[in-house]
């Protein structure tokens, strides 16, 4: 009895000296000595401005690396869509980025959902897929969505690999989008770089459809 008590206590301080390492570790940040980013309203705006006169839809503001991840800034602008003029593939899908919307103003109806009707792989040489949302597929519908009626102030969160699809559009519908990039698919856009490419005139095919 006295040595099943003995071998009991030695196993049990083995088990506290085998632990203590992981216990006495610091936690380290993913992103080591990184700084913040801050973009003002006032560059937002200007995009938005951009946006409206020269009828450009998706636009990259900053793409910036957070350590183990990219996470990439955009202004969206949609203007008026009515039921059933969203186009032949109409529907959206990323394979590898994330997205994030936050509504600023206007309203839509949005549907969502995994499995696409007649996918269409996006070309790898579209300036969407290279610079801002990465590779993914188009299609001309989806198969059993939910749909999401979206206002000024809400939040709508779409996985990797989840269809969108703006079906109406009321008026005119702007927010920011968050592109959470873990594979670092799109290149770094920077402050300079952004206030670069707001100074430089606007031309068709230059890029952020």
């Amino acid at each position: 009895m006295k040595k099943q008590r003995l071998i009991l206590k030695l196993v049990g301080i083995g088990v506290i000296i085998a632990a203590f390492p992981l216990l006495a570790q610091e936690p380290k940040p993913t992103c080591d000595h990184c700084s913040a980013t801050y973009i003002p309203k006032s560059e937002l705006d200007a995009y938005t401005k951009r946006a409206i006169e020269n009828k450009i839809v998706d636009q990259q503001v900053r793409s910036v690396d957070i350590g183990k991840s990219q996470i990439g800034i955009g202004m969206v602008t949609r203007g008026k869509l009515a039921p059933g003029a969203g186009g032949a593939e109409a529907v959206a899908e990323h394979e590898q980025i994330s997205e994030i919307y936050y509504i600023i103003e206007g309203s839509a109806t949005l549907m969502t959902g995994p499995d696409l009707v007649d996918a269409v792989k996006r070309p790898d040489t579209q300036v969407t897929v290279r610079e801002q949302n990465g590779p993914g597929f188009s299609a001309k519908s989806i198969k059993d969505p939910v749909t999401h009626e979206l206002k000024a102030g809400d939040v709508i969160i779409i996985p990797a690999g989840v269809g969108h699809w703006f079906t109406k559009i009321d008026n005119q519908i702007t927010y920011v989008m968050v592109r959470i990039d873990p594979d670092k698919v799109v290149p770094l856009k920077n402050e300079a770089q952004s206030l670069a490419h707001l100074a430089k005139p606007y031309a068709q095919g230059q890029g952020n459809f």
